[in-house]
């Protein structure tokens, strides 16, 4: 009977000793992917703010104005006068 009792002592010792491992280890984990998601979240929001600043310059690019610009400038373009205007139809 002695021997059962020292038995379901070590059983419960080494059960506890597992558990206190398992909760360290759990909580190692958490922590570790809680810092991956504060950089993954601040990798996030960089991106976003990229994100609009691209939207922002292609918009700009887009501009009409500025393409008129462009084209006069840069490939000698202009609006052709009426009577260099011939309608095409179907």
């Amino acid at each position: 009977m002695r021997a059962v009792g020292i038995f379901s002592l070590l059983l419960l010792l080494v059960a506890t000793m597992v558990s206190a491992i398992a909760v360290v280890w759990t909580r190692h984990q958490s922590r570790a992917l809680f810092v991956q998601l504060s950089q993954l979240q601040s990798q996030r929001d960089a991106l976003n703010i990229e994100y609009g600043q691209l939207e922002l310059e292609q918009a700009t690019w887009a501009e009409p104005r500025r393409i008129d610009n462009e084209a006069r400038t840069k490939l000698g373009m202009f609006t052709p006068r009426p009577q260099d205007v011939q309608l095409v139809r179907p």
